[in-house]
């Protein structure tokens, strides 16, 4: 009886410790980051979006500010410009700058002469890759 008694208690210890010695709640590790909440991204160009601008000699000045409120790691702001002959041309201008500060100046440059142009512009946050503004206008040249 007392074989059985010490073997109960022994099976009994050995269950409370490899409980208490499982897969605990880990600690160390690296947790997954918090989602980053950031307003959508507002932004007005100047030409506006959508407009078609009238012939004109140039400079062709576009000015990108964000309205919304300014992401934490800035914008990245993406600009091309091609002709727009339906043809489905490459970009004649691009350019690509990061920026903290909510309004940001281009002049597109190599325009062709008497042509029908678009121009079309992404702002995306840095902090969020989600978030994202498109947005584009017409212009011709003279």
């Amino acid at each position: 009886m007392r074989k059985v008694m010490r073997f109960g208690v022994l099976l009994l210890l050995s269950s409370v410790i490899l409980t208490a010695c499982g897969k605990g709640g880990g600690g160390g590790g690296n947790p997954d980051p918090p989602p980053v909440n950031e307003a959508t991204l507002a932004v007005t160009l100047d030409p506006a979006v959508g407009s078609v601008q009238l012939p004109a000699l140039g400079p062709y000045n576009l000015k990108v500010t964000v309205t919304s409120a300014m992401p934490a790691n800035g914008v990245k702001i993406e600009v091309t410009a091609k002709k727009d002959d339906g043809t489905n041309p490459a970009p004649f201008f691009s350019s690509t700058v990061n920026a903290t500060a909510a309004a940001t100046n281009f002049t597109i440059t190599g325009t062709p002469l008497a042509t029908q142009c678009l121009v079309q512009v992404q702002v995306t946050s840095l902090t969020k890759a989600s978030n994202v503004f498109a947005g584009s206008y017409r212009y011709a040249s003279k």
